[in-house]
């Protein structure tokens, strides 16, 4: 598997980051302002992240996902040191990422990686999506924040 940033010319995967996030008008938005990462297996794209400055010396991981038919294999786990890796060599002293309450793959993922959880934003999910969002049998509302030193 080989990580690499997307040329400017290329377009993003959507279709993969939508897996990660519902609102193609907010995946839009912050892969424009971002680094954009896909992993490639045999000339395809199977994952893809995303890497957002929000403050100085802090980015954000905003978009982490696996194609579907790859997932459970380890390439998030990659994903995620790789990111690490990459904003660590970018100068970053801090990385921090957010997932939803129902995520509960991603929580234990995030955590395994070396994040601590720094707190909740209650209703983030309620506020910015027009409609409801299930995992695990469980509502989407709240986004659970995490951050990781450098």
């Amino acid at each position: 598997m080989q990580i690499r940033k997307l040329t400017l010319n290329e377009e993003p995967p959507i279709k993969l980051l939508l897996l990660a996030d519902p609102s193609e008008k907010l995946v839009r938005e912050y892969v424009s302002r971002g680094e954009c990462f896909v992993a490639e297996m045999d000339h395809k794209i199977v994952g893809v992240y995303v890497l957002l400055p929000t403050r100085p010396e802090t980015v954000e991981l905003v978009n982490i996902a696996v194609m579907e038919s790859e997932q459970d294999k380890g390439i998030g786990k990659i994903l995620v040191k790789d990111a690490i890796h990459k904003a660590t060599a970018q100068g970053y002293k801090t990385i921090e990422v957010g997932t939803g309450n129902s995520s509960i793959g991603q929580l234990a993922l995030y955590q395994k990686c070396g994040f601590r959880m720094t707190g909740i934003d209650q209703d983030f999910f309620i506020r910015h999506y027009s409609e409801e969002i299930f995992e695990n049998g469980i509502q989407c509302r709240d986004m659970v924040r995490l951050f990781q030193d450098l």
